[in-house]
């Protein structure tokens, strides 16, 4: 072969390996869906920042890019639905609110059943994601929902008292109705005549002003962001504490579709998630406290005595809730116990002992 030739034949391979296509990014269709509007803080934020570090993730490699399709307020589902809306495949990736699945979700109730134990959305929603990693009940559960436990997210720092009449103490609560949602209806058990009113967050508001209800249990961020000061002006800090609420879940089939690559992304980026909506919770708290006061709300702090005396005189929801789970076959007192000792660990411990038989 001479040497002409052989320059050919180099020539005409380069030539062919420069219109080889470089591999082609994959477009992968997510559906996010939530029944709270996008104003609510976890709805915004999982627009702001977990779909933007999911990308980020992605993009570092080039070899999937998501086609997020974000559905919030109702569109898809109501805030009850999201549940059963991804596990009918409505939505790919939702933002449950778990407080509302007390039947389907028990194990999920842990911190809901640990009242004034921790005023810490940081610490609550590590420990809560914790025992949902070490113990497969949590995911067991999701899984019989046909979805896949991403993570765990605390949307608030505290649960407050919010009345639209003066309020100082727990008495002022005798004889009324108040609107909640889940088991902090059942903190209302220790309160002669109280009777508690189920409903959503962005049920509340009207609630209060038709008069249904006098009295509400919410979070200080949510007051300012639904603007509860306007029809409950009063608010008594009893400082229930924190309580996980969300969980970030994915269609157990559209899942199995899904390349390893993206399915690392979304597990990292939950974790992500969990903390940094947990930190701006505790971040945006006491502005929200303000932003009350500044709205025409009063804060009264109840007693330490006064919040003992109600913890004491509660039912002991923990026990219910465990002995519960070790009856269904699951490890219901042993995650009880690791989850108020991964709370001490951080420096937290309750006005009541809820481990104690």
């Amino acid at each position: 072969m001479t040497v002409f030739t052989k320059g050919l034949l180099l020539s005409a391979l380069m030539t062919g390996m420069a219109v080889v296509p470089a591999m082609a990014t994959e477009t992968i269709k997510a559906v996010v869906i939530d029944g709270y509007p996008a104003r609510a803080l976890w709805v915004k934020e999982f627009s702001n920042f977990f779909i933007p570090e999911v990308d980020k993730k992605l993009a570092a490699t080039g070899n999937y890019k998501m086609d997020w399709q974000e559905s919030y307020g109702g569109s898809i589902v109501k805030p009850k639905g999201v549940l059963e809306g991804v596990k009918l495949g409505l939505g790919d990736i939702g933002i449950v609110t778990t407080i509302f699945h007390s039947s389907k979700l028990p194990s999920q109730a842990i911190s809901a059943v640990t009242p004034f134990v921790a005023a810490d959305a940081r610490a609550v929603a590590k420990a809560v994601d914790e025992i949902a990693r070490e113990f497969p009940t949590m995911q067991k559960e999701f899984a019989k929902q046909n979805q896949v436990y991403l993570a765990t997210a605390v949307v608030l720092d505290t649960y407050q008292v919010f009345s639209t009449t003066p309020i100082v103490s727990s008495k002022d609560l005798e004889g009324s109705k108040v609107a909640g949602a889940g088991l902090n209806l059942r903190y209302l058990e220790a309160i002669k005549g109280a009777a508690g009113v189920r409903g959503g967050l962005t049920d509340f508001y009207n609630m209060l002003q038709t008069g249904l209800v006098s009295k509400a249990i919410l979070w200080s961020e949510a007051a300012k962001t639904f603007k509860i000061a306007e029809v409950a002006p009063h608010m008594l800090s009893v400082d229930f504490g924190a309580v996980n609420s969300k969980t970030v879940t994915v269609n157990a089939d559209y899942w199995a579709k899904l390349p390893d690559e993206v399915k690392t992304a979304l597990q990292e980026v939950a974790v992500m998630y969990r903390d940094h909506v947990a930190g701006l919770a505790m971040d945006r708290a006491t502005s929200s406290r303000e932003a009350y006061v500044a709205a025409g709300g009063t804060i009264t702090e109840a007693s330490a005595e006064d919040r003992e005396a109600w913890a004491n005189a509660m039912p002991n929801l923990a026990a219910e809730w465990s002995a519960a789970l070790d009856g269904k076959g699951e490890p219901g007192s042993d995650m009880l116990n690791a989850y108020l000792g991964k709370l001490s660990a951080a420096g937290f411990t309750g006005v009541r002992d809820w481990a104690a038989k």
